[in-house]
């Protein structure tokens, strides 16, 4: 089946562009141009990516990006015009997977929207054996990649459930951040550690009662993370 994507831009111009580039790829794209335009459209219909910029009319980028991510793991990329490591943090921070810097080289574009898409379906594709994992008050199911602490279901990314689902299913193996990176992210992935870094930290604020003093997910001091049991 083709991949559905959600293409978010207010420039009609580099929209016109990037539907145009997908679709010669047999990929089926629909099109918003501002944040409460692309809100209704990701809740009308379920897609594999979202590409969506930082500047936008109504709702800007990130606030439609968290508000997705509230609702929806569908992978998000974000389109930045400024080459500022703090707006690709904020991406990261709000839920997105992956960023690319414009002007962006639309083969590069269309090489991470086919690496992150492969991975999320080969994930979904693989048949498992159902398989219940717990800890104090967290329990992790893993087929279904659901979350829940004291029986209340948390929401977490894509990305978020991958790295827990790493570290749960071996505990108290210390992870250095740039095998996390890899084994998470990819060996294909641009980013750096501090992907890693963001990530643990919402990890934290999602599953743990303190995120300064953490039951499950724990720091080992210049190597990298572990997960108590």
């Amino acid at each position: 089946m083709a991949n559905k994507v959600l293409v978010v831009d207010d420039e009609k111009l580099i929209v016109k562009g990037i539907k145009f580039n997908l679709e010669q790829d047999g990929m089926e794209v629909d099109v918003a141009y501002d944040g409460k335009e692309a809100l209704e459209q990701a809740r009308k219909k379920d897609y594999d990516i979202i590409l969506l910029d930082v500047m936008l009319p109504e709702l800007d980028g990130f606030e439609v990006c968290q508000q997705i991510r509230a609702e929806s793991d569908v992978p998000i990329i974000m389109l930045t015009a400024k080459d500022d490591d703090m707006d690709k943090i904020l991406g990261l921070e709000y839920g997105a997977d992956d960023y690319v810097t414009k002007p962006f080289n639309i083969l590069e574009l269309k090489a991470r929207i086919k690496a992150i898409t492969r991975r999320t379906k080969n994930r979904k594709a693989e048949e498992s054996t159902a398989r219940t994992l717990a800890s104090g008050d967290l329990r992790i199911e893993l087929e279904s990649r659901r979350v829940f602490i004291e029986d209340k279901e948390i929401n977490l990314t894509a990305k978020e459930f991958d790295l827990l689902e790493l570290l749960i299913t071996n505990p108290n193996k210390v992870y250095k951040r740039d095998n996390l990176l890899n084994l998470v992210w990819g060996f294909d992935y641009p980013g750096d550690v501090r992907t890693v870094d963001v990530h643990v930290r919402r990890l934290r604020e999602k599953i743990e009662k303190n995120p300064s003093d953490p039951r499950y997910i724990h720091t080992k001091w210049g190597v990298g993370y572990y997960f108590q049991k």
